[in-house]
């Protein structure tokens, strides 16, 4: 039955009951902040768009932003949008279902909310408003290069704010921060991910923008003179899933991986790769569909098998995925049991998968995985001269003002007076101020004024906290957490005091001033008997939460006062509640640093804070087991160095699936020490990535046992590769440095292997090159080999500086390319020339290419370094 409802964005009854329905589910899921919330709809002046448009947020919002944020901000973000809808000449243009999922949206991934777009707007209306949609687009794209560029980073996602404060951010900030600022301007636009890629490790992000009909894509932050042009076009075209979520019930034209109740994930992968249609049936051992099985379609990324997609199998057993043409594995999970199968691109469309198993197989597997293979794009008209000298004007007006804003950050001169008044030592505080950046002077402030009182406590404050939270931390929080954290000092070992009762971050939670809330909201005899017994204080938190399985990438989001508030969320949120909590208490809490369980130290040891599946607190403690590495024993060509998350990992079967440990990225001394692991069945997974993107894969399987070590040999496949003779390259001689003056090639190259790169310095491929040659930096030294990075005179702003690279190898040395030092001819073929910076060539003793590699591609550093390895070794051959 629907009801009546006032017309209000071209929405049917139908929908419009949908929306209330919602809308009084997650009022009643949020009732203990009925008045902070929802109180903004007794204003009187509420019209009826900003109603709906109130009741679609909320009805849609996850649940930690109903924990974090108050009802004002939301009503502040819908009034200024619906302004912006009128003000601006295309507002009426856009549908009213675009407006609804692309442009009210407050939320583009996991950032922090800000009451931001009145200010987004002021910065770019005057603009754009006299601009057609598609040259709006185009400018705010300048805009946001003006305002940041591309660093790598951890997973939490700086608001767009936030990223503006810092002038930098990795490539989910950066089309966190373009979304933004297009939906200030009333321009519909959405976040978009290839999840994992298949060519090589890591994932990308870019936006997707709709003018008058029609959806274009650009790179944000690294604007070009058109749209639907990108550095990341050719490895799209090797992607086996691009995609978005989009909150609510989204019915667009696009096709549909999910419809969830509470969000829809539409793929979009078509608009940029060939595709195919993979339907899975599963079905049990008597032949029977099984209905709600959830298929996992498992791509090999980071050594880790990483699910792109897991859709549950309809009343007949079947599961339907689009995706290019790569290999995946599929594993198909229900109630415990599973069955799986390698799904290679050359097969057919239709998989069937038994659910028959529920313990894992006793050998190892070995692997060959393909991905899809490197195509050509369509050309593109070529741009007038004009065109292209104003964009390059464009992009070096831009760096100019970016650099013009991160000059005024506090220098090494200002950090070091800081340090000598408040008796500090120098270079931990410059170090701490370069990583506040556009916040430095807050952080200072707060050395200031607290050094005297508290010592090296609040520098070591700051220490503990991750290179992010510097950028968005505030004084009011960090006096909090100092304060609250040093009157629990005394009779606890320094480290365990300095990581787990005075770091405020859990997880990847927004760092709030919590401590003394916490402190306040307990009696003294609650607080020594939670002290005494920390799991007392794990059921009386779990008794009263109410537990809600949120969107899947905001788990464990939210701030632990707003949790604490709503009493309610997902587990990993109750988990950070936990931990959060026992830290203002001054009980050392932390959560497990693989498992991510929650434990607290007593009596010398960490024990377990158990939760149950529904997150009841348990009583005991299980016992773990250890597992210790052991080195391939090798049988023929060495074994490539160990790096977690780069060419292994370790994962533990949970309910049929297997969950991968989160030990530190690139942790190489696996052999040194062993580490704990929950009793159950492992997978290890090994695996050495081709330099044509292919994967040789090893999987072992192996069981931990409480209170027992496990060994587990690390083995890898063996990968013999060729270095034919590719071309040759023919460097200027002399060559010109930076500076202007010039080395001779003869005596730089000498009569060894090198590596050349041929480099764009102000782009993302770029900048994942040099980031890679200077966490090679050791072994690249240790060869002595020559490192040349050329940078042309096109490619190079004003703002490039050698210095940014202070981790670089030795041997490595930056040189203008001049009119004779032309790209070698290989890369004028179409794959390479389109893919782009960087080029990399590694040339033999004969100046003979005998490996190269163009555009974006993580391990290109590494792959180089192994060419140069074998071709020392005389292993190359001329074939």
């Amino acid at each position: 039955m629907t009801t009546k409802h006032p017309d209000v964005f071209s929405l049917d009854a139908e929908v419009m009951d949908v929306i209330e329905r919602k809308f009084q589910e997650k009022r009643r899921l949020a009732h203990r902040r009925e008045r902070q919330l929802f109180g903004i709809f007794q204003q009187e002046e509420l019209t009826a768009e900003e109603t709906w448009s109130l009741k679609f947020m909320f009805a849609y919002m996850p649940v930690n932003d109903l924990a974090d944020y108050d009802g004002e901000l939301f009503l502040s973000h819908v009034r200024q949008t619906l302004k912006i809808r009128k003000a601006m000449p295309w507002g009426e243009r856009v549908p009213d279902d675009l407006f609804l999922h692309f442009v009210l949206p407050y939320r583009v991934n996991t950032e922090n909310i800000e009451d931001a777009r009145g200010i987004l707007h002021a910065e770019l209306a005057q603009r754009t408003s006299k601009l057609s949609m598609e040259d709006a687009i185009l400018e705010t794209n300048y805009w946001c290069h003006e305002r940041a560029t591309y660093i790598g980073s951890d997973l939490r996602t700086l608001s767009p704010l936030s990223m503006i404060r810092n002038a930098r951010g990795r490539c989910g900030e950066e089309s966190t921060l373009a979304v933004a600022a297009l939906r200030s301007i009333g321009i519909p636009a959405r976040q978009v991910y290839t999840p994992r890629w298949a060519h090589c490790d890591d994932n990308h992000a870019w936006v997707e923008a709709w003018a008058d009909g029609q959806w274009y894509y650009f790179g944000a932050c690294e604007p070009e003179a058109r749209l639907n042009v990108g550095w990341f076009s050719p490895p799209a075209r090797r992607a086996m899933l691009i995609n978005t979520r989009i909150s609510g019930n989204y019915g667009g034209p696009e096709d549909v991986t999910l419809a969830d109740e509470w969000f829809t994930e539409i793929n979009l992968l078509e608009n940029y790769a060939r595709t195919r249609t993979i339907t899975v049936h599963v079905k049990d051992e008597q032949g029977n569909p099984v209905s709600g099985a959830l298929v996992r379609f498992e791509l090999y990324n980071m050594a880790e098998f990483y699910p792109i997609a897991a859709l549950p199998a309809n009343e007949q057993g079947e599961a339907v995925f689009k995706t290019g043409y790569g290999d995946l594995l599929i594993r198909a999970v229900h109630e415990g049991r599973w069955g799986e199968c390698v799904c290679p691109a050359s097969s057919g469309e239709r998989v069937e998968i038994i659910i028959a198993e529920s313990a894992q197989p006793a050998q190892s597997v070995d692997l060959e995985l393909v991905p899809p293979p490197e195509t050509e794009g369509s050309a593109a008209a070529p741009l007038s001269e004009s065109a292209i000298e104003r964009h390059n004007e464009r992009l070096e007006e831009g760096t100019a003002i970016r650099s013009a804003y991160e000059a005024t950050f506090m220098d090494e001169k200002q950090a070091l007076e800081l340090a000598n008044r408040a008796g500090l030592p120098p270079q931990r505080v410059w170090e701490a101020l370069q990583k506040a950046r556009g916040n430095s002077r807050e952080i200072a402030a707060f050395l200031e004024a607290n050094t005297a009182a508290y010592g090296e406590w609040p520098l070591r404050l700051l220490e503990s906290m991750n290179e992010k939270d510097l950028i968005d931390t505030w004084m009011e929080t960090l006096n909090d957490h100092l304060v609250g954290a040093l009157a629990h000092k005394d009779g606890l070992p320094e480290e365990i005091f300095t990581t787990s009762v005075l770091r405020p971050r859990v997880l990847y939670e927004k760092i709030v001033p919590y401590r003394q809330r916490f402190r306040s909201s307990f009696t003294e005899a609650e607080i020594e008997a939670f002290r005494s017994a920390p799991n007392e204080l794990a059921r009386r938190l779990e008794k009263q939460y109410a537990y809600w399985e949120d969107l899947p990438n905001l788990k464990g989001r939210g701030n632990p006062i707003g949790t604490y508030e709503l009493m309610g969320g997902d587990e990993t949120s109750l988990h950070i509640l936990f931990v959060a909590v026992c830290r203002s208490l001054g009980i050392p809490a932390r959560l497990h640093p693989s498992e991510l369980k929650p434990q607290y130290w007593q009596h010398g040891i960490w024990e377990d804070a158990t939760f149950d599946a529904t997150g009841r607190a348990a009583e005991g403690n299980d016992r773990w087991g250890t597992i210790r590495m052991l080195p391939d024993p090798g049988t023929g060509a060495a074994p490539p160095a160990p790096s977690y998350a780069e060419n292994f990992t370790v994962a533990r079967l949970e309910n049929g699936a297997y969950k991968t440990l989160l030990d530190p990225f690139g942790k190489h001394d696996v052999y040194a020490q062993s580490f704990e692991a929950e009793p159950g069945d492992y997978r290890l997974v090994s695996g050495i990535r081709l330099p044509d993107g292919a994967v040789l894969a090893r999987l072992t399987y192996f069981t931990v046992n409480a209170g027992q070590t496990t060994d587990v040999p690390l083995t890898f496949r063996s990968a013999k590769t060729t270095l034919p003779v590719l071309g040759t390259v023919g460097l200027a001689e002399p060559l010109t440095l930076l500076d202007g003056t010039t080395a001779d090639f003869g005596q730089l190259a000498g009569s060894r292997a090198l590596i050349a790169a041929w480099l764009e310095p102000e782009r993302e491929p770029t900048k994942h090159l040099l980031r890679e040659l200077s966490e090679l930096a050791e072994p690249l030294s240790e060869q002595g080999l020559p490192i040349l990075l050329i940078i042309g005179d096109d490619e190079r702003t004003s703002s490039f500086d050698p210095a940014q690279y202070p981790k670089l190898p030795a041997n490595a040395l930056f040189l203008r390319s001049r009119d004779g030092d032309a790209l070698p001819p290989i890369f004028s073929q179409a794959t390479a020339s389109e893919a782009g910076f960087p080029h990399v060539v590694v040339l033999d003793a004969q100046r003979r290419i005998r490996y190269s590699a163009s555009g974006y591609k993580i391990g290109t550093g590494k792959e180089a370094l192994q060419a140069c390895t074998q071709l020392e070794q005389n292993l190359g051959g001329d074939s």
